[in-house]
């Protein structure tokens, strides 16, 4: 049984290894010159043991902060809930703590200014979150600091640049396509904020599953939200509003989706008889509405961890920024059944 947080020295953790204090030291600092077999050893010792490491006296001991920098400028608080509970679990099983800082994306200065946070709190790197992570000024800044970062479901997909994701595109594919087999072909969609790539992603996505079908996504289908909430109740009135409306709404996430389903119980229509409705995302508010929502799940907490676990496991050779082949990892996505959709009462 492991022993408590605290209670564990690094003298125990080097007996249990059969190694010094020294090398013990050097794979907690992630030094380079200890061999894998050594450190998967120690690491074996650390976890057996539940030894913590005093963050304060490494801080001091090295070069390194122990901190890592989350930034947001993002409307669903939702989303960013997610992002908030896989990166601080992640952080905490390595050992960092987690600074958190909103940010305002029409700021001129956002790259300076990110970057004197960063050199001011010394953070050993940053998580850059959509719309943050296609922000070139902030990029370039952190560049040219050296400072490492990780994006978040990026559009543009830079070489040097580490990213998590999903398949944005896939998934929306596969839920337009859901849909259509259901027997729908008026279909309208609530585009995501147009500075987010993973918008763009999931537009291309509902159009490539209706050009498949054979279905054409008219333009007046298609209304622009910013994923929020107040975005979707707009243009779930202006789909709702029309004599020949639309028998299903895509939006592209779930606070949308949960727009949708107020304009539409003020209209008197049923969901999911009248309107099936989707979303994307799997936040909590899409168990919470009435009926639950069918939707994408996108494992947000978990992609925000495999940000933390780039920037905490590749700082031994180089710093994550610029290496030949950086770092990605693509998670998979999950359609999420539940009671929002059902085959059309007319046919189309």
């Amino acid at each position: 049984m492991p022993a408590k947080a605290g209670a564990v020295t690094m003298q125990q953790v080097a007996e249990c290894a059969g190694v010094s204090m020294m090398t013990v030291s050097r794979v907690l600092n992630d030094d380079a010159r200890v061999r894998e077999s050594t450190r998967i050893k120690v690491m074996r010792a650390v976890a057996a043991l539940g030894y913590r490491p005093n963050i304060s006296a490494r801080s001091l001991a090295g070069a390194r902060s122990y901190l890592l920098g989350l930034l947001y400028a993002n409307p669903s608080a939702a989303y960013i809930s997610e992002l908030l509970i896989g990166a601080l679990k992640s952080c905490r099983a390595a050992g960092y703590h987690l600074v958190v800082e909103s940010c305002d994306m029409e700021e001129a200065a956002i790259g300076e200014q990110m970057l004197a946070l960063a050199k001011e709190s010394r953070l050993d790197g940053l998580i850059l979150p959509p719309p943050l992570c296609e922000s070139a000024p902030l990029m370039a800044a952190l560049e040219a600091a050296r400072i490492p970062y990780v994006r978040i479901a990026p559009f543009t997909r830079l070489d040097a640049a580490p990213y998590v994701c999903i398949d944005d595109a896939a998934a929306a594919r596969d839920i337009t396509a859901r849909l259509i087999a259901l027997g729908h072909r008026r279909i309208g969609f609530i585009k995501g904020h147009p500075n987010q790539g993973a918008s763009r992603l999931r537009l291309q996505g509902f159009q490539d599953a209706m050009q498949a079908a054979g279905l054409r996504s008219a333009r007046r289908d298609i209304c622009q939200g910013y994923f929020s909430y107040k975005s979707g109740l707009r243009c779930a009135e202006k789909l709702l509003n029309r004599a020949d409306r639309p028998t299903a709404i895509f939006a592209s996430n779930d606070d949308m989706a949960a727009a949708v389903y107020a304009v539409a119980h003020r209209h008197g229509l049923d969901i999911p008889q009248d309107l099936s409705v989707v979303g994307f995302d799997d936040t909590l508010i899409a168990t919470t509405l009435w009926p639950p929502l069918t939707t994408v799940r996108q494992p947000i907490a978990a992609i925000a961890g495999a940000a933390v676990e780039l920037l905490t496991t590749n700082r031994r050779a180089a710093a994550v920024l610029r290496q030949p082949a950086a770092p990605r990892r693509l998670l998979d996505y999950a359609i999420v059944e539940r009671q929002s959709t059902a085959p059309p009462t007319t046919p189309d």
